[in-house]
């Protein structure tokens, strides 16, 4: 415990200094304070501290995830489940992050650990991207937000599995290697993993699920503050006005699901309210791109992945999510 204290004391300092900063702000009102701070400003507070707590649930399940993954999962494991064609591990990834409860809040740290392990860069990518989108609970609240129909859940799961499948595959043709910034540690070998009693491990898993969200932590904090920021001082009047097409309705919606930074279990209710002002096509563009790539998340990858990297990826989402809403736009 010392240890960790020790490794993570700048950001200990740093979350301590922000929480006292954020109950100042907070209970300015009950204080008699010989200024008045702005109104705009308690609403950024409240914003921030509000994806803040919808986030942080799902960081430390995706830190603990990853804690197991460094400990228990090795490399045999990894190079018997991953079929070694490039296709097959694409499919594959997808379908398993389909089925994997993640929020892309948590996700980056499971991704970090898996490519740590020897996942192909191409498969963790498919991973990463069909896990917050389209697994049942984001499935269920979407058929839940726009009064139990299933055509937007549909569509939302067809379209963001064809999508995750045509980035990874582009990744695989253009990206080699883990694209690590530099190389992280992989934990003990698999042979020291068997002699070391249970409890042992699972207090190291522990330990790194730690040193992991100290790692992860500070990104959040950074990418809430920005999309707090954004939704408080952006003139949202402005972009309504601005999306009277098709081409520039589906540019707002998937701007607004990249500023925003919605957890993805819950963005199909801010998405439904948009329903009676945008076309279906932008809404599902909305739906798709946020949960597949947004500010936080993105703050998130380029601690852990190199820049050209993250932004090609970045890149490569916003041309096939933008192309195929373009495409689907002509056949609903």
């Amino acid at each position: 415990m010392q240890r960790i204290f020790r490794t993570n004391i700048i950001d200990i300092t740093g979350i301590i200094l922000i929480g006292l900063a954020l109950l100042l702000v907070s209970f300015s009102t009950s204080f008699k304070l010989s200024f008045e701070l702005p109104q705009s400003l308690l609403n950024l507070n409240t914003i921030f501290l509000s994806i803040l707590i919808e986030a942080l649930p799902f960081v430390l399940i995706g830190v603990l995830i990853a804690g197991v993954i460094q400990i228990f999962v090795t490399e045999e494991h990894i190079r018997r489940w991953i079929p070694k064609n490039k296709y097959l591990a694409i499919i594959m990834s997808c379908v398993i992050g389909a089925l994997f409860p993640a929020c892309e809040c948590g996700i980056v740290p499971i991704v970090r650990r898996l490519v740590g392990k020897g996942v192909p860069i191409h498969a963790a990518i498919g991973f990463m991207l069909t896990g917050p989108l389209i697994n049942p609970i984001v499935i269920a609240s979407t058929f839940m937000a726009f009064g139990n129909d299933f055509k937007i859940a549909g569509l939302r799961m067809g379209l963001g599995f064809f999508i995750a499948i045509m980035v990874a595959f582009v990744v695989s043709l253009i990206f080699k290697g883990n694209q690590f910034k530099s190389t992280i540690p992989t934990g003990p070998s698999h042979s020291h993993s068997k002699k070391e009693p249970f409890t042992n491990r699972f207090w190291e898993m522990l330990t790194h699920s730690i040193d992991e969200f100290f790692d992860m932590g500070k990104y959040l904090v950074m990418g809430a503050f920005l999309a707090a920021f954004v939704q408080t001082y952006m003139p949202a009047k402005a972009l309504l006005e601005a999306g009277s097409g098709t081409v520039s309705s589906i540019g707002i919606m998937m701007g607004l699901a990249y500023f925003l930074s919605l957890c993805s279990e819950a963005d199909a209710f801010i998405g439904a309210s948009f329903s009676s002002i945008f076309p279906t096509s932008a809404i599902l563009g909305f739906l798709v791109f946020g949960p597949m790539m947004d500010l936080k998340n993105t703050l998130m990858m380029l601690s852990v992945f190199r820049v050209k990297f993250v932004m090609g990826v970045l890149a490569l989402i916003i041309s096939i999510v933008f192309i195929t809403m373009m495409l689907v736009q002509s056949f609903i």
